[in-house]
C-alpha cells in the first residue's frame, strides 16, 4: 500500500536540505522524489527509482547510502505523522459520539414533549377550548425538531476524496516530467562542457605542434 499523502511537510523540509547539501536542483528534483516514495509499494523499488535520479549527481561509491539514508527519513516521519493522525481520529471519534449522545438526548425529549402535548390536547378536547392556532402549533414543532437532527447529520458529509487524489496525481506527474526533461538538459550541458574542453585540447596541441616545427 502507498504511503500516506498528507503531513509530508517535516520530511520534505529535510530533503531539500540533503538535496541542497547535494548540489541537486530542489525545485525540480524535491518533488519528484517525493512522489516515488508515496506511489512505489517496497524499499527496493524505492531505492532503484531514487538511483535513476541521482546517477547524474553521484558516484557508484556514495549513492546507495544516501538513497537508503532518503528512504529512512521517509519511514521515520511517515511513522511519525501515521501515529499522530490515529490520535487526531481518536479525538474526532469522541466528539462525534458526544454529539450522536446530545443528539439523543434531545430526539428523546422532542419525544417525550409530543406525548404531554397529546395528553393536553385530549384534555382541553374535553371542553372544546382547543383553537385552530393552537392546532397548527402543536402540528408544526415536531417537524423543526427533525430539521435540527437532519442538520446535526449534515457534519458529517463526506469531503470528494476522489476529486483530491486526482489533483495530486496530475502534481506528481507534472514533478516527474519537469524532472526527466531538467536531467536531459544537465546531460547535454555536460556533453557540450566536454566537446569544448575537448576542442581547446586539440587546439592547444595544434599550437604546440606548430611551434615545434618552426623551431
Amino acid at each position: 500500500m502507498a504511503a500516506p499523502l498528507s503531513d509530508a511537510g517535516e520530511f520534505e523540509s529535510w530533503l531539500n536540505d540533503r538535496l541542497d547539501s547535494l548540489e541537486v536542483d530542489r525545485e525540480v528534483y524535491g518533488a519528484y522524489i517525493l512522489g516515488i516514495l508515496q506511489e512505489e509499494e517496497n524499499d527496493e523499488e524505492k531505492e532503484d527509482a531514487l538511483q535513476g535520479i541521482l546517477t547524474a549527481f553521484l558516484d557508484e561509491n556514495t549513492i546507495e547510502d544516501v538513497c537508503k539514508q532518503i528512504i529512512k527519513q521517509w519511514t521515520e516521519c511517515s511513522s511519525r505523522s501515521a501515529a499522530k493522525r490515529e490520535a487526531d481520529d481518536a479525538e474526532v471519534q469522541a466528539i462525534a459520539s458526544m454529539i450522536e449522545k446530545q443528539a439523543q438526548i434531545v430526539v428523546k425529549q422532542k419525544e417525550v414533549s409530543e406525548e404531554s402535548k397529546k395528553r393536553k390536547e385530549a384534555l382541553l378536547a374535553q371542553y372544546a377550548n382547543v383553537t385552530d392556532e393552537e392546532d397548527e402549533a402543536e402540528e408544526e414543532e415536531p417537524t423543526g425538531g427533525n430539521n435540527i437532527a437532519a442538520n446535526e447529520k449534515s457534519l458529517f458529509k463526506n469531503t470528494n476524496v476522489e476529486e483530491v487524489l486526482n489533483r495530486q496525481k496530475q502534481k506528481r506527474e507534472q514533478a516527474r516530467d519537469d524532472a526527466h526533461k531538467k536531467k536531459e538538459m544537465d546531460k547535454m550541458q555536460r556533453e557540450k562542457d566536454k566537446l569544448a574542453k575537448q576542442d581547446r585540447k586539440d587546439k592547444e596541441k595544434k599550437r604546440t605542434q606548430k611551434g615545434e616545427r618552426k623551431r
